[in-house]
Parts: C-alpha cells; structure tokens; sequence
C-alpha cells in the first residue's frame, strides 16, 4: 500500500456533486485512488505541505494532433483559414515517422501537464513513413499521463475531391483492420485505465460516408469511443451541405455519430436544432476556444450548449492551429469568449474550470477523473498562489482571472509527474533539443 499526503491547501475546489470548496484541509491517496479529503489526516507515508496552494482536479484535454507542436507557427499557415492551412501543412506532415510522432508526443503532453493536465485525448489521423498509434501511446506512458488515444484516419484524397494528398490517405479496409488491431493491443476499459483508445475517421471531407458509417459499427462492436472534427467553420458547413445535403449535425446523426459515446471536435457553427440533438442523444462537443480564434472560425455557442445539457470539455487542439499547449489559457479564453459573446456575466471562472475538469472528464466518458473524491482516480493539480500572479487577489478559487497559469505539483494515478513546476519523469531539456533538431531538419 503506498500512500500520499497533501497537507494544509488553503482552499481544495472539489468539483464533486455539490461543488464543495474546503479551505485548509488535506487529501490523502492511496494506491491511485483519493482516499480521505478533510481536516487533520495524517499518514504513514509521503506528505506534501501545500500551504497558500489551491488544489483542483487534474485539467482534462479532450482534443488535440500532438505531433503538429513539430510545426508551431509554420510562416505559410500562420494567417490562413481552415482549409488552406491544411493545405500548406500537409506536405510538412508526410515527411514525419515514428521518431516525429513519439517526440512531438512527448513535448505536446509535457506542456499540458505543466498547465495541471492530467489526462489528455489525442487525434492522429496521418501515418506516413511507419508511424503508428502507439509512437504517442509509448510518450505517453514514459511521462506518466493519463491517455486516450484515437486512431483517427483520412481516406479521400485530392484525386477524389478531398483535401489531403493522395500519398497521406489510406485505404479503408486497412484503416478498419488497424483500428481494430490498435483496439485489442492498447484499450483497457477498466476503471482507473491510464490507456484507452478511441477511433476516429479525421473529417467529413477527409472520409467517405461509408467509412464514417463502419468505424461507428465497430467502435460499438468494441466498447470505445468516437470523436471527429463536426462543423468548425463556415467552409465546413458550406461543404456539409453540398456534398450530402444536410447540415453536420444531421449527417453525423444519419451515421450513427451521435451518442453518450461520441464526441465532436469544435462544434463552432452548430444550430439550434443541433444543439438540441447533441442534448438528447448526450453527445459530447470538445471546445477548442484559441484555435477557434487562431484560425478566424468563430466563437462556439458553449453558453447555449451548456444551458441545453451538452456535455462540454476544453481541447488544446493542435499545436499548428494554436501554437501552445496550455490548458489554463484555454480554460481562460473560453470564459473570456463567452462574456464577448454573450455579457460579463455569461460564463464565471468556476464554470470555466469546471469545464476544463469535471466537464472534460465526462466528455471522455470518465467519472473516475475530473473530480476531488474517494474512491476517485488520484489527479490532482496544485497552483502556488503565493505568486505575482495572484497578489491582491480577494478569491483564489478564481485562478482563471487572477491566478497561476502554471502548476505547481502535478499528481497522475497518486504518481508525482511535475515538481515546483518541473517535469520529473522524463530528460525533458533532451525531448526539447531533440523536438528541435527535427524541426530544423523539417525545413531543410
């Protein structure tokens, strides 16, 4: 039995069923679960004194491409829309391999979980030169992150209307016997798992209807999840309704996409109507507010989606669409979105991290994370409030305002993964030099 405890936090915000905030109390774990949370605890183990901390669960990410912080602020792609960034990155990307997915994995998750993210989602939907799942599943696992990767896949080329390449698209029942083989090595379902695998067909302009239709068949022949990118910009709802003559929502309605265990990257331009399928059909949206604002797609309807019942979580995206990884700024921008959009009183700073914990965690169709309980998995985030950053501050619990956009301690299944704000378990000095000598070999 091994156990860990983190003593004196002056304020843990819980994000448990009633939402309770504890001022000077402790969290004890044991065994990668929350044990006790209260006043007092002690231990035979480890301690941690968290004075003029704030503790929250552990951020969740439930969108991202980790192999694009390879290509941050590409000088073609920085002041482009949607698709014509795709189409000055996508000759980048086919010259990566193995060693470029699992570097560039291992930089984009080291960078979350310095902004308190403990579990993240990944969307690899491009293997050129051998690459494969389990290069970002391997990074993972050497870090120490909770991880749920999805074998995502493009299948329409240019040749046949489609954006990408001919040479990055894959044909489909190759696609289908890989996600099924990624599945069966990789996704473990228990509670607790640090691996699941989800599947996920890149696009509705990338796939075909066919395609769209059999991976949802199998993911529910094999218990995982699915997740794509649904109604970004207004060029994806113009395509939508040329190419199948409906709105996104009802095409991915038509083809077994929406669901508890479905959720949609983006969700920028979805209507009503959509808004009130995704509610009834519990299928989950992952806000993407910086890349929404990188790329000029627009401002997610969130307050809209919220007050119907969506399940909304916050996703990075990828490093090429957004050029940082922190998980905090997005939380921040998605409050600070919603108030332009709607008043100042339209999204507080306890929602927003609420979105980013307990919101993401339920997207990912995980209620064992996101939230500060017994018998919950042990990711914890600490945030030193004693900084520049928080001084003058009247209300820690609001960090999102006026806070640390970096943590402290980092805690994953009870395993102590960041220090006074330093990665513990990986050379992390040695992944950047080498994330940038690959760079530098990329724009040879």
């Amino acid at each position: 039995m091994t156990e860990t405890l983190l003593k004196n936090a002056d304020l843990i915000l819980t994000m448990d069923e009633s939402r309770q905030e504890l001022s000077k109390a402790d969290i004890l774990v044991r065994d990668g679960q929350i044990a006790r949370i209260g006043r007092g605890l002690d231990t035979q183990g480890d301690v941690h004194d968290v004075s003029g901390c704030v503790v929250t669960p552990g951020l969740v990410n439930t969108h991202h491409h980790l192999y694009q912080t390879l290509t941050r602020a590409v000088p073609g792609g920085q002041d482009a829309l949607l698709f014509g960034w795709l189409q000055t990155l996508y000759p980048i990307w086919s010259r990566f391999g193995p060693e470029e997915m699992f570097t560039s994995a291992q930089i984009g998750l080291a960078e979350l979980a310095l902004s308190g993210c403990t579990l993240s989602s990944d969307h690899l939907y491009l293997y050129p030169n051998g690459a494969r799942l389990e290069d970002t599943i391997a990074a993972a696992s050497e870090l120490g992150m909770r991880f749920h990767p999805t074998r995502g896949a493009m299948s329409i080329g240019e040749s046949d209307g489609g954006l990408p390449p001919d040479h990055l698209v894959e044909k489909e029942a190759a696609i289908l016997d890989d996600m099924v083989r990624v599945v069966d090595a990789f996704h473990d379902p228990s509670e607790g798992s640090m691996c699941r695998v989800g599947l996920a067909p890149c696009s509705p302009f990338s796939v075909s209807r066919d395609l769209m239709r059999d991976a949802a068949l199998l993911a529910r022949d094999k218990g995982v999840m699915l997740h794509t990118h649904l109604a970004e910009n207004d060029e994806d709802i113009a395509y939508s309704q040329a190419q199948f003559g409906c709105r996104p929502g009802q095409y991915a309605e038509e083809l077994g996409w929406t669901g508890p265990d479905v959720w949609h990257a983006h969700c920028v331009k979805l209507d009503g109507a959509e808004i009130d399928l995704f509610s009834r059909s519990e299928t989950g949206v992952a806000h993407c507010p910086c890349s929404n604002c990188r790329l000029g797609s627009g401002i997610a309807p969130v307050r809209a989606m919220r007050d119907a019942g969506v399940k909304v979580g916050l996703g990075a995206d990828g490093s090429a669409s957004n050029d940082n990884g922190n998980l905090m700024l997005e939380a921040r921008q998605a409050m600070l979105l919603q108030r332009v959009a709607n008043g100042a009183d339209a999204m507080s700073a306890r929602e927003a991290l609420e979105i980013a914990t307990r919101g993401g965690a339920d997207v990912l169709g995980r209620p064992d994370c996101g939230r500060l309980m017994p018998g919950k998995r042990a990711d914890i985030a600490v945030w030193d409030t004693r900084g520049i950053e928080s001084a003058g501050s009247w209300d820690p619990a609001a960090l999102l305002l006026a806070g640390p956009m970096s943590v402290k301690h980092l805690f994953v299944e009870g395993r102590q993964i960041v220090r006074d704000g330093h990665i513990t378990t990986i050379d992390l000095p040695r992944v950047i030099e080498r994330q940038n000598t690959l760079a530098r070999a990329l724009q040879a």
